[in-house]
């Protein structure tokens, strides 16, 4: 497997969340612009990150608690994704289509990787397949490693 690289087209501008947030009967407001210009640059990230994000560049005005709430709404919405951290944290993630995650355990960092046969050879061995009291809503891949000091090129 290779890192993914996530190109501009997954991201959604400005322009196109706005058009987004209103299909889903949400509005654009300044503070959810701030989260999501936030977003586009972290990719991945816990309302901690993007409020420190949002304090550095000098946008004060949005809490930890305000940045949560927003990108729970988000993720509620289907506009971000969620992950869960060891470390209790929640994470957003800016694409919300299916992509597998390499979780890094000590830095607490998700990094998007791509292997194209991997989830269509999930799904297909999944489904059709009953686990008694549950069924299946979604399949989220997370490789769980740690960092080996080893640089890669």
């Amino acid at each position: 497997m290779e890192e993914m690289r996530i190109s501009a087209t997954n991201i959604p501008d400005i322009q196109k969340l706005s058009k987004i947030l209103k299909d889903k009967g949400m509005r654009m407001t300044p503070q959810r612009a701030s989260v999501h210009r936030a977003m586009m640059t972290l990719v991945h990230a816990s309302a901690d990150m993007v409020a420190g994000h949002l304090a550095a560049s000098g946008i004060t005005n949005v809490t930890v608690a305000s940045v949560y709430n927003i990108l729970s709404s988000m993720a509620d919405k289907g506009i971000y994704g969620r992950r869960f951290s060891s470390n209790n944290k929640m994470y957003f993630d800016i694409v919300p289509s299916k992509h597998l995650h390499l979780y890094d355990t000590k830095n607490n960092e998700f990094k998007d990787i791509t292997d194209t046969e991997l989830y269509p050879l999930v799904e297909a061995h999944l489904k059709g397949r009953r686990f008694r009291g549950y069924r299946i809503d979604r399949i989220e891949i997370q490789v769980v490693c740690h960092a080996t000091g080893k640089k890669t090129k």
